[in-house]
């Protein structure tokens, strides 16, 4: 039999029957939208949370006090981890390929100027780190290059709380208090969005040493550095490493790279994407057993069909094919109409919330069409081979 009667034969059985082959499309259709809509979502996220990390670089290394063997974050139980310093974050400057390096102290204070107050997320950095973390000035300059030590009293305030206090108000050369401390305004940041639920227009940048002060601490969170784009942060990571042994005597810090932090996150997004796919994909399995069910049925209906076949001479592998194409039919058709349900429910629920993250990678579309023709191709081998194996007699008496 040629393949163009075998798929005529298919269509026209499918069409023979269209409520009941409606039903079975609905149920591959529905699994398959289903599966495209939660891993459009979980890519979306997983590339919202990549770029999320990606705009400050993608070659940054991080140091913190403490040797952890998961990650950069002390445990939080008592340590004899001796704290970075400003110190450690200068002979860290001069290592091949590094590009720049900033000690950094965070935390919430206070901040009032201009009559007004406000408790912002403040700084602790040096001039180095606005090539760090990629940000640019929009009026004003950033912290100039002082000394660590006598690092003057000057502060830098994020976009957002330089609206907050001073309105359309222009806030250079004016003071401000920080904590007990007092600053000059030298500078107003570019809007930078937030980071995480973070506001990062919400800060204020104040030399490290300051910021020792101001938060009565003798070291600093961490120290981050800049690498040479094209450079493999690992092999700077050892570099780093040697340095910092040599300043300590032992290992009693993490250096956390920037390229392993995304390996990892990335790894962790991916496992979720694909288990969120596996809740939709149940809904395939349902579809699955309707396409069993109705297929079993059509072999019962067409029992005297089957046994003319096979007694006007069809090879048995004829019958087994013809069976398990209108099995794949079925769900073929079915994924068509999920992808297409399944692509303009994504794009609908990211025109009515366009701050959730929607993406559709053209792989996940073609692993879902090809997901649904194996369940029909799955699907239907019992039933087409138990078509197959009718005695062409017995079929023929049924009838």
């Amino acid at each position: 039999m040629r393949w163009a009667d075998a798929l005529n034969l298919a269509f026209r059985a499918i069409a023979a029957q269209r409520l009941r082959s409606f039903l079975t499309l609905l149920g591959i259709a529905v699994g398959i939208a289903a599966v495209i809509l939660l891993t459009s979502i979980g890519e979306g996220i997983h590339r919202f949370v990549l770029g999320e990390f990606s705009q400050f670089g993608t070659n940054n290394i991080t140091v913190v006090a403490g040797k952890t063997r998961t990650g950069g974050a002390p445990s939080g139980l008592p340590s004899s981890a001796r704290a970075l310093t400003l110190e450690d974050a200068r002979a860290l400057e001069h290592l091949p390929h590094v590009l720049a390096v900033t000690p950094n102290i965070r935390g919430n204070a206070e901040v009032e100027g201009n009559g007004r107050t406000r408790r912002a997320l403040i700084y602790g950095v040096n001039a180095q780190s606005q090539l760090i973390y990629r940000s640019t000035v929009r009026s004003g300059q950033f912290l100039p290059a002082d000394d660590a030590g006598n690092a003057r009293a000057f502060v830098v305030l994020g976009s957002k709380l330089k609206e907050e206090l001073f309105g359309s108000e222009n806030p250079l050369g004016q003071r401000l208090r920080i904590g007990g401390l007092h600053f000059r305004i030298i500078g107003v940041m570019e809007p930078k969005g937030q980071f995480l639920g973070i506001d990062l227009d919400d800060t204020a940048f104040i030399p490290a040493a300051r910021g020792q002060e101001l938060f009565n601490r003798e070291g600093v969170d961490e120290i981050n550095l800049a690498v040479a784009e094209g450079v493999p942060a690992a092999s700077v990571a050892e570099r780093i490493k040697a340095r910092m042994i040599e300043r300590h005597g032992r290992e009693d810090f993490t250096i956390v790279t920037q390229e392993d932090m995304l390996k990892t996150l990335s790894n962790i997004l991916n496992v979720l994407t694909l288990a969120v796919g596996a809740l939709g994909g149940i809904s395939l399995l349902v579809g699955g057993v309707g396409i069993v069910t109705i297929m079993t049925i059509a072999v019962s209906e067409r029992t005297g069909e089957i046994g003319l076949l096979v007694a006007l001479g069809a090879p048995r592998r004829t019958v087994l094919l013809l069976f398990l194409g209108e099995a794949v039919a079925l769900s073929a058709l079915g994924g068509v109409a999920g992808l297409v349900v399944g692509i303009g429910l994504a794009q609908l629920l990211h025109l009515l919330l366009p701050a959730l993250p929607v993406h559709t990678p053209l792989q996940f579309v073609l692993l879902a069409e090809a997901l649904a023709v194996v369940i029909g191709l799955a699907a239907g081998v019992l039933p087409a081979r138990r078509a197959a194996l009718l005695d062409p007699v017995e079929a023929l008496r049924a009838e």
